[in-house]
């Protein structure tokens, strides 16, 4: 496996797992704990040294599944947890950033996650109620505790990028990012390569769509987010299989799978970028470490980079309440 440096001189593993899904947003849980912490004690076993967790999955679930599965690895591993929400009858309402709620959040996650110390703690999404150096303020107290060790941000706007950094160094920002969501290209990427703070894309694969494995024809069980999100809906799934399309025959030309192709072309885009694919599968695991290894020529790199542009994207990537809280 690959290292890569985020922001700070964060070293972690050039692709990351996220756990999310082991506890919600794709369907019914997984019933066998045991199993999730196996794909997550595998995950390490393959190199894959960076772990993406938050308190509102769950809610607190799946800190508790991190921790358990990671504690006899600590010191491998950099976990990168979340705080942001008011979580209230099992679900997040609304956001909270205040910073007695960081720091109550803070030391909540220490206790779920088995540790003395979050390797990298992320606003989960921009607060309007509180503003961006108070925040970035309270994580710089709990940084100076120890509790802390890196300052994150996710779904973040450009300029709120840097009124946090002003105030304590951001060290990586979270958004999503992939073949067939580029929003962050325009601002929020030459905004942290000025102020050298690495990217996390999290759904780096589109939520499985990027895989080949979902198609106009794929009925989402009930509880899986792809069910309220616009670019799912089955006409929109029928359009933009063209995109997949497109990158399963690289695939094929290259002895890979569409999965991997969509994760190298990330990789090719910046030394500070680290996708975070999620799965509960250790052979996904192994496929999605593959891609590290998958060299794209600059041709390659530039026939994906005009996908969106040449074939086109139907539907949102949240529904409106979600779009309405991102890039804030």
């Amino acid at each position: 496996m690959h290292v890569r440096t985020l922001g700070q001189g964060l070293r972690v593993s050039a692709v990351g797992l996220g756990a999310m899904g082991m506890s919600q947003s794709y369907g019914p849980n997984p019933g066998d704990r045991a199993a999730m912490i196996g794909v997550l004690r595998g995950a390490v076993e393959r190199g894959v040294t960076f772990v993406d967790t938050a308190e509102v999955y769950g809610p607190y679930a799946n800190e508790g599944l991190v921790g358990e599965a990671l504690e006899p690895l600590r010191d491998d591993v950099v976990i990168a947890t979340k705080f942001g929400w008011r979580i209230e009858d099992g679900r997040g309402v609304g956001t909270d950033s205040r910073p007695e709620q960081i720091r109550r959040v803070a030391d909540a996650s220490l206790g779920r996650l088995r540790t003395d110390r979050i390797d990298l703690f992320y606003q989960h999404r921009v607060d309007p109620e509180v503003p961006i150096e108070d925040v970035a303020g309270a994580v710089a107290e709990l940084v100076q505790a120890g509790k802390v060790h890196h300052f994150g941000l996710s779904e973040a706007g450009a300029a709120t990028v840097r009124r946090a950094h002003a105030v304590h160094p951001v060290t990586a920002v979270q958004s999503e990012y992939s073949l067939w969501t580029r929003d962050p290209e325009p601002e929020v990427l030459p905004t942290l390569a000025e102020l050298g703070i690495g990217f996390v894309p999290f759904s780096p694969l589109g939520k499985g769509f990027l895989t080949g494995t979902v198609d106009p024809a794929t009925e989402f069980a009930e509880g899986d987010i792809r069910r309220t999100i616009p670019r799912f809906t089955a006409e929109a799934r029928a359009t933009n299989t063209r995109i997949v399309e497109r990158v399963r025959a690289l695939a094929t030309a290259k002895g890979a799978t569409p999965g991997q192709v969509a994760l190298a072309w990330l990789l090719a885009q910046g030394p500070s970028i680290v996708p975070i694919p999620g799965t509960r599968r250790l052979e996904r695991v192994e496929e999605n470490v593959g891609a590290t290894a998958l060299p794209l020529s600059a041709d390659e790199v530039a026939e994906l980079d005009a996908l969106v542009a040449t074939v086109g994207v139907e539907g949102d990537r949240y529904d409106e309440a979600g779009m309405s809280m991102v890039g804030r």
